[in-house]
């Protein structure tokens, strides 16, 4: 079946010439098929963003293989129009030859703002339907409704009741769909016309994941009173309920077919909680009992069984997208989460079953990243998709409304099944936040110096390799990264060091007038993990304690007090590995971390793997070139055989993928009559 990328990818033959040059505006070359299909054809990819930066990344990595007689063919990508082009170094354009490529010329009957609105993976479904309706030339409100219809199975004339339009929201949000905003607007524009729908909250729950299942959260407990209710007498005395966050109508259609089939998952992967309620033992033998507090054990053993079911069925293919994985990542770690809440790790055949299928996952991930790691580094920041990307689109954020003041709380090696552990403390301690979760991927090899530095510097690892080994040029990398976004020193501002005690010196720097964006640096789960003698059962019973000592909640409070719009994320997670010896290498290492060992030059690391065969060779993927890692096979470490350690460095879903959460802290509860 044809598709867009073929257009891009037929103008690049290997061989025809080592030097590229792309004016790239809507950013067709770093989307993820085609960079991955640039480098099957053996073409590397750079983004001449930074000048300066670029120079050094073309000097070192490419220009002094060419003078060793090294053959590489290399694409420069330009973000600007093919007039732009010549603002390129002279010395390239001499050398490389020029191509374009926009969107315009893929989808010439469309609308170009609203095209140029969509996430490049949309494309794909967007390219087909052009090639099978063939649209006439379009204008903005008719591209609109081409694309909700054809990429994202909306059609908003069709939504005539509740039932219809909780479907259409239900399948968008549980999948995680990213729509643009100019294409949300117009489905609330329409939805506006329909009188059935004048007391919804809709700029709210449309647009906004974690606003929508608020939504369902407040109604769920209204529903289950109705369901249970044994004549129309008691339905009609209840009394309007007070307080709630959201207006709108009280009652929702959960039982409609087209609805109830989504409401076991809603509870099964957390995204809605279970409520207790006064007839909870009738409840239980109908179609709602995941959604109803009974027995704990019992309902997390319950939900644990589903979600094995689950994530067994959803374990993501070796071509899958990167967001298939973060999507995955989330469903992973609550199944951890339950699996040790229930106690179901220690023994018996349901820990069999999760060993052998994190067996599989552990097989299916590594096979992943080794296709396709290489290339993430280059997509676009927006959406984030690795941690260095994650400065730049706050960046982005700074200056709109509500995002004036913006803080990046990193929580050093903050695995994703631990911020669930986190987040259900937060959740019970703070009622008016509101976590809207997301994931990245960290730098490989996961470690602090490697990650947490990236994620600073807003760079790739090779951008600062006179530091790799240490994290003490993070404070300047990290005020560099916005005196380059045209902040001031006096505006940004860097701490470490975090997690416990009084936030009385903090607090002080925060209020600074002039501050608008401050990097945090919350460094007790870091140290939890390093004494760590009890697995990650260790780790959940550690951070939970933690959390509930209130540090964090106190943390987030002031934050937000302060008007800072907060983003918390981690450099790197963690796994329980087991030892699989470790290396007599002398002096020879330039980093000796458990899951990960770092060698200046191939062959000393060469020389090590012989002892371990199974070890990974990792390539300097974005790393400075004498920056070699020797990477823990599976679920080991290089410690003594036999130890049972809390380690990072490795590649392993829990090292890799980390949390993106944007706290939002949402008004206070007011008095709300609903509609019925």
């Amino acid at each position: 079946m044809p598709n867009w990328r073929e257009h891009i990818l037929r103008e690049f033959t290997p061989q025809v010439a080592r030097l590229t040059l792309v004016a790239d505006p809507d950013g067709l070359l770093t989307e993820e098929g085609v960079i991955q299909g640039l480098r099957e054809r053996c073409f590397e990819l750079i983004a001449f963003e930074d000048p300066i930066a670029f120079r050094f990344a073309y000097e070192s990595k490419y220009r002094s293989r060419w003078d060793r007689g090294e053959l590489t063919e290399l694409v420069v990508v330009l973000r600007a129009e093919m007039e732009d082009l010549a603002s390129l170094p002279y010395d390239l354009l001499q050398a490389g030859r020029k191509l374009s490529f926009n969107l315009g010329d893929l989808f010439p009957n469309l609308s170009y703002p609203v095209v140029a609105a969509l996430d490049r993976a949309d494309l794909d479904a967007l390219y087909q339907a052009q090639l099978q309706y063939k649209p006439d030339r379009l204008g903005d409100n008719g591209t609109k409704d081409f694309i909700l219809l054809h990429v994202f199975e909306i059609a908003p004339e069709l939504i005539k009741q509740p039932s219809d339009l909780l479907k259409v929201l239900l399948r968008r949000h549980f999948r995680e769909q990213r729509i643009p905003v100019v294409l949300d607007e117009r489905l609330i524009q329409v939805l506006r016309n329909n009188a059935q729908f004048s007391s919804w909250p809709l700029d709210e729950i449309v647009p906004d994941r974690a606003a929508f299942f608020a939504f369902l959260q407040e109604r769920w407990p209204i529903f289950l009173d109705r369901l249970s209710a044994t004549n129309t007498e008691e339905i009609s005395e209840r009394k309007p309920l007070f307080g709630m966050e959201f207006p709108g109508p009280l009652n929702l259609p959960f039982d409609h077919d087209d609805v109830r089939v989504y409401v076991d998952n809603l509870f099964l992967e957390g995204l809605l909680r279970p409520v207790p309620h006064a007839n909870a033992n009738k409840l239980s033998k109908t179609w709602v009992s995941p959604g109803v507090q009974l027995d704990p054990q019992a309902d997390r053993l319950r939900r644990l069984e589903r979600l094995i079911e689950s994530v067994d069925s959803s374990i993501p293919p070796s071509g899958a997208r990167h967001q298939e994985w973060l999507t995955f990542a989330h469903r992973w770690a609550e199944l951890i989460v339950v699996a040790y809440k229930t106690n179901s790790m220690s023994s018996g055949g349901q820990q069999t079953r999760i060993q052998e299928l994190r067996q599989k996952v552990d097989e299916a991930f590594l096979d992943w990243i080794q296709r396709r790691y290489a290339g993430l580094h280059n997509m676009p920041p927006v959406p984030p998709v690795m941690v260095h990307h994650v400065p730049r689109a706050i960046a982005r954020k700074a200056g709109q409304p509500g995002q004036e003041k913006i803080a990046m709380v990193v929580i050093d090696g903050l695995a994703f099944d631990q911020w669930i552990v986190l987040r259900d403390v937060l959740a019970g301690q703070r009622h008016r936040i509101r976590f809207h979760e997301g994931a990245v991927l960290a730098w490989l090899p996961t470690i602090t110096s490697v990650s947490r530095q990236a994620l600073f510097a807003g760079k790739p690892p090779l951008y600062f390799p006179s530091s790799i080994n240490t994290t003490s040029k993070e404070s300047s990398l990290w005020s560099q990264f916005w005196l380059d976004q045209g902040l001031t020193q006096a505006q940004v501002f860097y701490a470490k060091g975090l997690g416990n005690g009084s936030l009385r010196q903090v607090r002080e720097s925060l209020e600074h007038p002039q501050l608008l964006v401050a990097g945090l640096v919350v460094n007790k789960v870091d140290k939890i993990m390093h004494g760590m003698e009890l697995g990650t059962a260790g780790m959940h019973n550690q951070v939970g304690q933690w959390a509930i000592e209130g540090y964090m909640a106190k943390l987030i409070d002031l934050l937000h007090e302060l008007d800072f719009s907060v983003w918390l994320t981690s450099d790197h997670g963690n796994i329980e590995a087991h030892g699989c010896g470790r290396p007599s290498e002398g002096a020879i290492a330039d980093l000796k971390g458990e899951r990960a060992r770092i060698y200046p030059d191939q062959m000393l690391r060469t020389k090590v793997k012989e002892k371990f065969p199974e070890a990974i060779e990792w390539p300097s993927v974005g790393l400075p070139e004498n920056f070699l890692p020797l990477l823990a096979p599976g679920r080991s470490a290089f410690v003594q055989e036999g130890t049972r350690t809390v380690a990072h460095g490795g590649i392993s879903i829990e090292e890799v993928i980390v949390p993106l959460i944007r706290i939002e802290r949402h008004p206070a509860n007011q008095s709300r009559e609903g509609n019925e």
